[in-house]
């Protein structure tokens, strides 16, 4: 009997391989003999380069760059063995690494992204997965750019100032410098973020006030990235800004997609794509997936549903643990997911499910597979 885990992390709890490793211990319990795959997942946000190492046995790097502030951090990224490297942009760039406090939208910049590709590219990558999400930044990838070679200048000749505020002083752009070796390297966007970079739904609007943008800001900024696109048009012949996902990580899926040529794609897929989630589930018995919270959302490109969507292709059914379970979250069922348990075996905090999240995790599988077993040899 071979069971597939496939679960993503618990948010400020426990890591995918965490999770799927205290799933795998409760699948033990009840099954000995049970053969268990554990893949790791992510949807490109927090998490997708641990996720993808531990399922595939990569490396991971670890290099100084800017964070959002421009001041240095320790930023890990991962090393695959065919000349793919798998960088999260938050990891360098993300809003969990800036104090509530010192939160600006104004001047945050991407810069340290950009640092980061330029690590991968001297190692020689020849495939780069960007993974965005949880950014601190709205500065259209402006910060990216600049670290990767471009020079963003104002009327006077000299450096704009950075972050997205900076930008409504931009008059041109020089691309001399624009290091060349992105010509030979292909670039996939991790996202499940659809929005375009600007207008009531776009970058600003949508996602500037959990980084802090007050309503005054947002519309200043939004101002300022919609004049970077105006001149990234006259410069390049094309307009990206209605590109779906243009307006992801504060708008680095921009200037990613119209300078770097990127191309857009779910993030759980790339991830199970990397991790050879389809080839594992193919014979297997049972797929056991999971998350946070469930609830409606979920339904919305979240790993369990990428998970269940490959399982379903296979036949396989599915069942998830999540560490709550919240509105609607049956309506997870009709999109491929058999059964949905939280992890609480009754009432508590949710600082105590974040702190007991493995034993519990663990104890929940195992009563999920001794039902799973039981109900099998019913039929049987």
């Amino acid at each position: 009997m071979k069971i597939v885990i496939a679960p993503d992390s618990f948010k400020e709890s426990l890591s995918a391989p965490g999770v799927a490793a205290a799933i795998a211990r409760g699948i033990k319990r009840a099954a000995p003999d049970a053969h268990i795959i554990c893949i790791p997942m992510a949807d490109g946000g927090e998490g997708t380069v641990s996720a993808v190492l531990a399922a595939t046995q990569g490396q991971a790097r670890m290099h100084s760059v800017q964070n959002a502030l421009g001041t240095p951090i320790d930023a890990e990224w991962g090393w695959l063995p065919n000349h793919t490297a798998v960088i999260e942009m938050a990891a360098a760039a993300g809003l969990e690494h800036i104090p509530s406090a010192l939160r600006n939208p104004m001047t945050a910049t991407s810069f340290g992204v950009g640092e980061l590709i330029c690590h991968a590219l001297d190692a020689g990558a020849k495939h780069i997965v960007l993974g965005l999400g949880g950014s601190a930044t709205n500065d259209a990838g402006a910060g990216m750019l600049q670290a990767l070679g471009m020079r963003l200048l104002d009327h006077a000749g000299e450096n704009i100032a950075p972050g997205g505020a900076g930008l409504k002083h931009l008059a041109s752009i020089d691309v001399s410098n624009l290091d060349s070796r992105l010509q030979d390297v292909q670039i996939t966007i991790a996202s499940d973020v659809n929005n375009p970079l600007c207008g009531q739904m776009g970058a600003t609007a949508i996602f500037g006030p959990q980084k802090g943008a007050t309503p005054e800001q947002i519309k200043l900024l939004d101002t300022a990235l919609s004049h970077f696109a105006d001149l990234c048009h006259s410069h390049l012949g094309a307009d990206s800004r209605e590109v779906p996902g243009a307006g992801s990580a504060g708008g680095l899926g921009f200037a990613a997609h119209a300078w770097l040529g990127a191309r857009f794609r779910p993030g759980v897929e790339v991830v199970a794509e990397i991790g050879g989630l389809a080839e594992a589930i193919n014979g297997a018995s049972l797929v056991i997936t999971g998350e946070g919270r469930m609830d409606a959302q979920t339904l919305l490109g979240k790993t369990p549903m990428g998970v269940a969507h490959v399982a379903r292709e296979a036949g396989v059914p599915v069942i998830a643990i999540a560490g709550s379970l919240g509105s609607n979250y049956q309506a997870l069922y009709a999109a491929g997911i058999q059964a949905a348990f939280s992890i609480a075996a009754g009432p508590c905090t949710l600082q105590e499910a974040c702190t007991h999240a493995a034993i519990l995790l663990e104890d929940r599988a195992h009563d999920i597979m001794r039902l799973w077993l039981s109900a099998r040899r019913h039929v049987i």
